[in-house]
């Protein structure tokens, strides 16, 4: 998506914070989003019409509005999902068809739990975008900058140019290396070059990235001990409420930024009196205006903020003008106006269920909406019980 933003900034003479989005959308997938971009006419998009579509995107509904989007502006996404080639786990001996039956029946009724999906932390690659976060939080801009360009281990014109950067923190050698299209890599070099590789030089490269990037890094960090913290929950205490753990008292919250207010500590006597669901139970994402459970995993989140050398943390990095304030997710979430259907492929073109083949495979066509915030890719895991 950033990739996309960049192009479209480019080619309309703007910079990529000129664009704003409610959230950001899978680099894999056909995807769909509202983005407002500032500073540019109706007629000025149109005019690149072919240039953009021949970047395999199209632009449609365009028109003049009054406010920018913001990051969290939406009610949630919906997906349309193929599966194909669905075979049961080794040593399962149940009926195909009831086996998935009953997964897709068990999200539905019990919900899955509400991981961040692995994409967030930028699955198989050497550096996870939570680890730039951290070195932010740290203040430790030189290092964050050096994950940030750390190469894969592929020799392609990207990763030849990122080898070249560590090896000789040449960024104005580097910047002939690097292709256009990496337009985030070529704004953060073009400023090494003009203020230098120290500390001060990478906080004025980090300020050439929007500040929507900039926070997403920490807010990676955030999500990851998010996700350490839910699994810590559920291996301590299982599905069963307990005293010290936090619940939303909001019914209608499908949203992750309720305030404090909402936000209620189990006591003895509710946790005898099962007042509670493990649907209500929520885990705070780390920031300076949240509170901690009252149990094992409050003091578990201590641990781990001293781990990390942010026992003294604040969620505050005022050099980049980043402020989190964090806020509250339910461990568990379930996705709505499931539907599926089974079919049967045969050489690449999907047959309706019973017309056999001895060639056919099985595919799930599956289809469903979820909160702001959720993972398709954690609700499949849960169904399919593989990870990606």
């Amino acid at each position: 998506m950033f990739e996309a933003v960049g192009f479209l900034a480019i080619k309309l003479g703007v910079i990529p914070s000129d664009f704003s989005y409610a959230g950001l959308k899978d680099k894999k997938a056909i995807t769909y989003q509202t983005m407002v971009v500032r500073k540019v006419t109706p007629e000025r998009l149109k005019n690149i019409e072919k240039e953009i579509k021949k970047k395999r995107m199209n632009v449609f509904n365009i028109r003049s509005v009054d406010d920018c989007l913001r990051l969290g502006q939406l009610k949630g996404n919906h997906f349309d999902i193929v599966i194909r080639n669905v075979k049961s786990h080794t040593n399962d001996s149940a009926n195909l068809r009831e086996r998935i039956l009953e997964a897709i029946e068990n999200v539905k009724n019990k919900g899955f739990v509400n991981y961040y999906g692995p994409q967030r932390f930028g699955m198989g690659r050497k550096v996870h975008t939570d680890q730039i976060g951290l070195a932010l939080l740290k203040n430790e801009m030189v290092k964050a900058v050096k994950l940030f360009l750390t190469p894969e281990d592929l020799d392609d014109p990207v990763n030849r140019a990122k080898k070249y950067f560590l090896q000789t923190e040449d960024a104005k050698g580097t910047l002939a290396l690097m292709p256009e299209f990496k337009v985030r890599e070529r704004a953060l070099l073009e400023s090494l070059h003009r203020f230098g590789m120290t500390e001060e030089g990478c906080i004025q490269a980090w300020f050439s990235l929007p500040h929507s990037v900039r926070i997403f890094y920490v807010h990676a960090y955030s999500s990851k001990i998010w996700n350490e913290a839910v699994s810590y929950r559920l291996a301590t205490y299982g599905s069963r409420v307990v005293e010290g753990d936090l619940v939303c008292l909001d019914e209608d919250s499908d949203h992750e930024h309720f305030p404090n207010g909402k936000v209620h500590l189990i006591t003895e006597e509710e946790e005898s009196a099962n007042a509670y669901s493990i649907h209500q139970v929520v885990l705070p994402v780390l920031g300076y205006n949240i509170q901690y459970p009252k149990n094992k995993v409050g003091l578990w989140y201590q641990e781990v903020l001293s781990r990390d050398g942010l026992q003294t943390c604040r969620f505050k990095v005022p050099v980049l003008k980043l402020n989190v304030p964090g806020c509250y997710r339910k461990i568990l979430k379930q996705p709505h106006n499931l539907s599926y259907e089974l079919k049967e492929e045969r050489g690449g073109d999907v047959e309706a269920e019973g017309s056999h083949t001895d060639e056919a495979t099985l595919s799930l066509l599956i289809s469903f909406d979820l909160d702001v915030a959720c993972y398709a890719t954690v609700c499949l895991r849960e169904i399919m019980k593989h990870d990606f």
